[in-house]
């Protein structure tokens, strides 16, 4: 297959309203397939949005829009640029190599002879970008995973927010136990569930789709010993009540998906329903959370 050239325009933002109000108005004015819009944090706490388009865009309307929307002061830090043609999803392949998060090891088909036999290996496609464990978000979760299982051996777990479950998959194959994994995503859902079969704990790892704690089955599956949430920050402050009504005494909560000057505010969110923080990982920017139900 031929690939063509993608036409690229980016700014930056200061906030995440603002970069939220500003990627509403660019998804209103392009109808879909004309362009694709994506903004994301990076760890100073500035927003960078980005369009890719298939063909150039009017550049003088385009730095327009943005003034009518943004300002002028952001509009000035617009450029543009050429994409090459690229495999994206080979070339990402071609550059991870695996991971080691403490006992477990995250990695790719490609280098599944790579993984030395003491170690517990979770096969993760590198197409499925945020969870292959090279993200410091991921990578924290599972070191402070490892630290866990190095002194208890949890019963009941939950990987909430599963994403491509890796989280799940690395729990299930520690401690060989069932595992309950959910996700607000329907296509998360179905990678989430293929992986598992995949890492040969299918029959392990139950994935629901679900929002916050609403399904009926954290009831029956809870309370909790063991919850690992790599999710956002202000997603996780506003669980922090129904997590603790779902978290049995003595439970451990991982939490992660924060950046570094957002972890004060999640912590206190927890310690207010009775979770005090154990361990505090600072990976590439991001903040992992252990923190412990007391009572």
């Amino acid at each position: 297959m031929q690939l063509s050239p993608t036409h690229r325009a980016c700014f930056s933002i200061g906030t995440e309203a603002a970069a939220k109000r500003v990627v509403d108005v660019l998804t209103e004015v392009f109808f879909d397939g004309d362009a694709a819009v994506a903004a994301f944090e990076r760890p100073d706490g500035q927003w960078d949005v980005t369009l890719h388009f298939a063909d150039a865009p009017d550049q003088a309307w385009l730095r327009e829009l943005i003034v009518t929307s943004a300002g002028n002061e952001i509009a000035e830090t617009l450029i543009f640029d050429i994409v090459e043609a690229k495999d994206w999803v080979k070339a990402s392949l071609e550059d991870l190599v695996p991971v080691p998060a403490g006992r477990f090891v995250v990695h790719g088909s490609h280098d599944r002879d790579r993984v030395a036999p003491n170690k517990l290996a979770i096969e993760i496609e590198a197409a499925l970008a945020f969870g292959t464990g090279h993200h410091g978000t991921t990578r924290g979760c599972l070191l402070l995973l490892d630290h866990v299982l190095k002194s208890s051996r949890p019963r009941s777990l939950l990987d909430l927010g599963t994403g491509t479950g890796v989280l799940g998959i690395a729990a299930a194959k520690a401690l060989h136990r069932a595992v309950l994994a959910s996700d607000i995503d329907p296509p998360s859902v179905r990678v989430a569930a293929e992986n598992a079969t995949l890492n040969h704990v299918g029959n392990q790892v139950r994935v629901i789709r679900a929002t916050g704690f609403a399904a009926p089955d954290f009831a029956r599956c809870g309370p909790f010993d063991l919850v690992l949430a790599n999710i956002l920050a202000n997603p996780l402050r506003q669980l922090a009540g129904p997590m603790a009504r779902h978290l049995a005494p003595g439970a451990r909560v991982i939490l992660s998906g924060l950046l570094t000057h957002q972890a004060p505010a999640v912590i206190a969110a927890y310690r207010a329903r009775g979770l005090v923080p154990l361990r505090h990982l600072r990976i590439e920017g991001w903040s992992s959370l252990l923190l412990r139900r007391m009572g």
